[in-house]
This record gives structure tokens, C-alpha cells and sequence, in this order.
């Protein structure tokens, strides 16, 4: 156990949770009553049909946390990347809304009904890097991302009357056999990628620390914590590493320096161009 745990081993003492596609039994150290509703074989993903339908969290009569994290659909994400708009069928978009976007507003919906009597709550939806980074996804998967964000600011603004708060999460790429499968890749290649596309060296992000993320959300240190999308990416999110990946790939060498004035051949390549010299 970590020693913050020990420290804060009943942070959620008294709670109910409800956390779909979740596993983690992280909640339970810290004293929350947990029900945890997660697909992980054949059987449980008929599981899936009753979070679309809403039947399972319309039973619960004594909620105080809400992670409404419904497991993604990788269907709608695999495959060809640059697949394009055309190449889209109507049954993977709505796979993707069904389960991504209508899963999480049922969960939030039923949620609220018992919250909004006890005048206070946490509603926490599972995003993505993909609601603020596009090009990386499949159309359908990061449409309904920024339609969970979208969902998450409206609640913020019309809940926040009944003391509840709600906000998202957006963790970067965990190198899990599902992800490298749907990437079309193995495992050992996408530990590499992530590696290697990481801002923040010498660390490898896993599942624990969304859950720690979400432990903190979801407790009372962050009481004023509401309407905000959090990254989980080491920084990812903060640069755009197109420019320079472009310029490695033309036999540059810049030691390391994202920035143009790193390289004198760089900057012949601006004067070339037409375009004003960094030295002007």
C-alpha cells in the first residue's frame, strides 16, 4: 500500500460508490462502500446493455460519488487512423455515442435524482487526451470525448445550485494488450511509442495514477475542484511535437533542443524559404 494511503485510509470514509469499468479496489482502502460495474469477459459485457438503458444505476437509492468512466469502445477506435469522415460507418459512430457519451449521461442523470436531495455529490467522467489533442483518433471517438466535456461544463453549471461537483479526467495512452490491439500493434512497440512521445521522461504512466487522480477529485481536499477537464498526461497535451519531429526526419540534429535556434541548417532552411532569418 502507498504510504499516502496510509496517511488518508479513510478519506472516503462513509461513501457510496458507483464506478463503472472500474477495478481498482483503491476506493475500498480508503472506506468507501464501493459497486463497481466492469466488462471483462464474454458474460459481463452484456453488462453493457444495461448502462445504455439505465436500469442498473436507477437501483441505487444513496449515492455520494459517481465515476461515470463506461468502458470505451475500442471498436470505434481501431484500425486505420487516417481512415477518413467517408470511411466512417454509421454503426461504429454510434457504438461510439452509445456507449461513450449516452452510457456516461445516464449514469450522471440517475446519479443526480438521489444527490440533488442531499444537496451535495461527485460526478466524474472518464475523457480523454482526445478531447483537446484531434487527429490522433478515430472521428467518432473524439467526437463523443469532447461530447462527455461538453456534458461534464453543462452539469458543472446546472448542479453546482445542489452543492454536487463534476469534472473530467483526460489520461494519456496506458500500454494495456487492449490499446496495443486495437492500435493494430504489439505490446513491446507501444511501450515504445509512449516512451518515446512522452514529455516527462523517466516515468511510465499506469493505470494507478488515474486512480489516484480520481481518488483526489472524488475526496474533500478538492471541495473546490468543479468544471475543470484534468489532464493525466505528464505534459503531452502542453506541446505540439510536429515541428520538430519534421525536422528529425530530415537528418537534423538538434541535441535535443525543441527550438529552431538549436540548428544553423534550420535556420538556412528559414532564409531559403523566403520567410524572415531567426538572426534578423
Amino acid at each position: 500500500m502507498h504510504v499516502t494511503e496510509k496517511k488518508a485510509i479513510k478519506l472516503l470514509k462513509g461513501k457510496v460508490a458507483i464506478i463503472t469499468g472500474g477495478t481498482t479496489r483503491l476506493f475500498v482502502r480508503h472506506g468507501a462502500n464501493v459497486i463497481i460495474v466492469d466488462i471483462q469477459d464474454k458474460k459481463g459485457r452484456a453488462l453493457c446493455n444495461d448502462i445504455a438503458s439505465g436500469t442498473n444505476y436507477s437501483d441505487s437509492s444513496s449515492i455520494s460519488y459517481a465515476h461515470c468512466n463506461v468502458t470505451d469502445d475500442t471498436s470505434a477506435n481501431s484500425g486505420d487512423l487516417d481512415k477518413t469522415v467517408l470511411g466512417t460507418t454509421n454503426e461504429n459512430f454510434k457504438k461510439a455515442f452509445d456507449v461513450n457519451v449516452y452510457g456516461a449521461f445516464l449514469g450522471a442523470k440517475h446519479a443526480v435524482r438521489v444527490m440533488i436531495p442531499r444537496k451535495s455529490g461527485v460526478i466524474l467522467f472518464t475523457a480523454s487526451l482526445a478531447s483537446v489533442v484531434c487527429g490522433e483518433t478515430s472521428h467518432a471517438y473524439t467526437m463523443s470525448k469532447h461530447a462527455i466535456v461538453g456534458l461534464m461544463k453543462n452539469l458543472c453549471v446546472k448542479m453546482g445550485q445542489y452543492g454536487i461537483r463534476v469534472n473530467a479526467i483526460s489520461p494519456c495512452a496506458v500500454s494495456t494488450p487492449i490499446l496495443a490491439h486495437s492500435l493494430g500493434i504489439d505490446k513491446a512497440t507501444l511501450d515504445e511509442v509512449i516512451i518515446e512521445s512522452a514529455v516527462l521522461k523517466g516515468v511510465s504512466p499506469d493505470a494507478m495514477d488515474v486512480a489516484h487522480t480520481t481518488l483526489y477529485l472524488a475526496g474533500h481536499e478538492a471541495k473546490l475542484v468543479h468544471g475543470l477537464n484534468l489532464m493525466v498526461d505528464g505534459g503531452y497535451t502542453v506541446t505540439n511535437p510536429t515541428f520538430s519531429l519534421a525536422f528529425k526526419s530530415t537528418g537534423g540534429h538538434n541535441k535535443g533542443c525543441y527550438s529552431p535556434l538549436c540548428s544553423r541548417k534550420m535556420n538556412r532552411a528559414v532564409i531559403e524559404s523566403g520567410l524572415p532569418s531567426l538572426k534578423s
